[in-house]
Formats: C-alpha cells, structure tokens, sequence
C-alpha cells in the first residue's frame, strides 16, 4: 500500500548533546564510538530473498488466480513488482509492467530503449516485449495477453497500476474484464515467511540503535531535523534505507505525525520519536516517548503509565483465529475508560492502534474497529495506541508484533518506563 508517511519532515543536519538521564548519560558517553555494524551488533549475516521464494510466490499467486477465475494479474512499479519479481522499477510514464498469467511464464512490457537495462534485473521469467516510442505499449499489452491464449475472462489488476496504463490497457481489450487484483496481492503479502520476519527483524535492530544515537544527542536548543538527520545517518551507515525519522516536543508532539511550527528542546518537554527504515526491502517502526533533562511531571508520567498500559492490553488481545479488530478495542477501552474520546475523540486516541507492515511501511491487517479478519500466522502489525492530549502533549509507545503459532512476538520490545525507553 502506497503509504510512505511521514517523509515530508525527514532533512539533514547533524547535532550531539545529552539527555541526562541514566540510561541516556550511558548512551551519550559511547555516543562518540565509531559505529557498529550490523554483524557487530549481534545481527548476523543479511539474507536477501532468494530465488526460490520468489518463484513460490509467483506460484502461489497462479493458485489464487484459479480461484478466483482471473486469467493474468498485472503489475506495474511498486512493492507488488519488487515482491514477486525482485524488479525496482521507477514509476516513469513510459508503461513497463509485468504480465503474471495464471498458467505459464511471467513476461515483460518495456520500452525499446529500457529493454537492455530490464534484462539485466530479471530474475523471474524471460520473456521481454518491447515497444518502440511511436508505438502503443497497451496494444502491445493486449496482444501479448493474445498470444498467451487470453482472449476472454477477467484481468487482475494491482492496486498500483497507474490509472493511464490501465485505462490504455482496456480501450485496446475491449473483450477483457478487468478486476481488482487484491483478491491475490492481499493474500499473498499479508503472511510473512520467515525470510521476511528475519530481514523485518534486523531492520528493528538497526533502528532501536539508532534510536539510541539519537536520544544520547538531544540536548537544550535542538531542533527536530537536527535529531532527524542523526538517525538517517546512522541508518545508511549500517546498511539500511532511512525511511521516516520523525522527532516532536512539547505540544508538538499531541501531532501524531507533527507540526509545522518551530521547536526547540528544553529541559522538561515531552519528546515524542517515531523511526523507521528498510532492510532489503522490508520495514521497521518504532516510537518511543520520554521526557528531556528533567523528572517527568505527575501528569507526564501518569499519561505515559495509561499509555504503555494501553499497549499491554493491545498485545494480550492479539490472538490467532480473532478479529484484528478487537487488538484496537482493547487498547481503546483502557484510554476511554481513563475518560478519554470516546471513539477517535480528542483528546484520546485518534486513530487506529496498529497498521500492517512489511515491504511497505502501512500494509493491509489494520487493528482497528470494524476490521474482522482473523488473526493468523505470519502476520505482522504495529501496536501503538496513541494519546494526544492538543495543548499539552501527546504519548505514542510504538512496537511491532508477529504472529505465530504461539501467539504474538515483539520486533522490538517494550519501553520500560519512563526513563528508560529500551531494555537495554
């Protein structure tokens, strides 16, 4: 799903300072080390998806296929085309996309000029057709679909797929349905393999240590971006993609996702982080909140409290076999029965408590209210049931969650308290 948040406040500049708690004083005295890698840190060796998933996955979307009577699924740039083709293509406005038939091989749409550089990254199938810039690449499209033996019957079409191809696509195959894809993208992506919950458990590695860079350097005066910019930092220095590293204080942070307005760090506010990266293609999302230079105030503390218990509830109500749904009641209940919202009300908890995650950022199995599908193994998702209190501050304790067997494992494990917004 193409929900890159956050990415408008992600600049870069450089800052260092201290926070002056305990655990954040032992952070900022390493704070000067030259950083650890990845295989430093206990991450082991990064396995990027193999051949063989990939081709499982492919295999997997042919069965879903039959299922629901599609006859091909198209895919055009994006996650969908990364996750079963290994291929990261920008969205231009010359039509490439990828041709998955029910039966037999994936093939190639490109332009002339691009085809060279296609046949270098394809990994699954082998066929490329190629248009040439006075030439229609949705005829070609509809011809391909031909001589696949594709004359009648419905098309999937990826929620991706820019409106312009698909509407090209159509006016040349008049004698096509075309349909939503989702019926297999969705199944296919939602449940994680264990390929991906290794990578989307590295990327949290990687993220909780820069975290902990970037908490050590706060200091008096500090801007947003400054904090910002040291966690994009350590995050390309350890291997990984820097996707949003969002830093609030004060009021600021009752914005679950920012303010435009100036701010500066004193002694005493509220600070509220919220960082992501990618690992080989796949994501981390964490938050932790704690407050600057000072003891938390009684009221600091008792929201922080209602919050992290919040979370606990969110977590004990993610069980296999129930409704995503309930993962958001529970949590829900603990902030109105305080005599927050109710609802999405402010202030309490505006939004949902949990968002899918994996390629992309937000994927499909939202926890929130209204949402039946069953819990099952595989899937993974954020609990993070956010209090923003406008005027005064706001709490969010972000961690993410897999499902197994079991039940529900932790990325990354909970804040403590406080002051101590890691175990360890």
């Amino acid at each position: 799903m193409s929900l890159k948040r956050r990415d408008f406040i992600k600049i870069s500049t450089l800052a260092t300072g201290s926070l002056g708690l305990p655990f954040l004083s032992h952070m900022q005295e390493n704070s000067g080390k030259k950083p650890e890698s990845g295989m430093e840190k206990g991450l082991g060796e990064i396995n990027p998806i193999s051949l063989e998933e990939r081709k499982s996955r492919v295999a997997k979307a042919q069965k879903l296929m039959g299922e629901n009577h599609m006859e091909a699924l198209i895919l055009d740039s994006g996650t969908s085309l990364l996750y079963f083709t290994g291929i990261s293509w920008w969205p231009s406005e010359r039509t490439m996309v990828a041709i998955i038939p029910a039966h037999g091989e994936v093939k190639y749409i490109c332009p002339g000029f691009e085809e060279s550089r296609l046949r270098e990254r394809i990994q699954i199938g082998n066929e490329v057709r190629a248009w040439q810039e006075d030439e229609s690449p949705y005829a070609l499209v509809a011809k391909t679909l031909k001589d696949m033996g594709i004359r009648s019957g419905s098309i999937g079409i990826e929620e991706r797929v820019r409106f312009f191809i698909f509407d090209g696509i159509r006016k040349e195959a008049p004698g096509l349905h075309f349909t939503s894809g989702d019926p297999i993208t969705i199944p296919c992506r939602l449940i994680k393999s264990k390929a991906e919950i290794a990578l989307m458990t590295q990327a949290t590695e990687i993220t909780t240590q820069a975290m902990k860079i970037g908490i050590a350097a706060l200091h008096e005066g500090m801007a947003p971006h400054e904090f910002s910019a040291i966690v994009d930092r350590y995050h390309l220095d350890h291997g990984a993609e820097p996707d949003f590293s969002l830093c609030n204080f004060a009021e600021a942070s009752a914005y679950p996702h920012g303010s435009v307005k100036p701010q500066r760090l004193k002694k005493g506010d509220i600070v509220l982080i919220d960082c992501g990266c990618r690992l080989e293609g796949y994501s981390s999302d964490m938050s932790r909140t704690l407050v600057f230079g000072a003891d938390p105030s009684p009221r600091q503390l008792e929201i922080w409290n209602l919050e992290k218990k919040a979370q606990a509830a969110g977590f004990s109500a993610a069980r296999l076999g129930d409704p995503c749904k309930n993962v958001d009641a529970a949590a829900r209940k603990v902030i109105t029965d305080a005599g927050f919202g109710p609802g999405y009300k402010l202030p309490g908890l505006p939004h949902r408590t949990g968002h899918g995650i994996g390629m992309d950022g937000h994927e499909w199995g939202n926890m929130v209210k209204g949402n039946d599908l069953p819990l099952q193994v595989g899937m993974c998702f954020s609990i993070e049931p956010n209090i923003s209190i406008p005027g005064e501050f706001g709490v969010r304790l972000e961690d993410c969650v897999y499902m197994t067997e079991n039940g529900p494992e932790w990325f990354s494990q909970p804040s403590p308290s406080i002051s101590q917004p890691f175990i360890a």
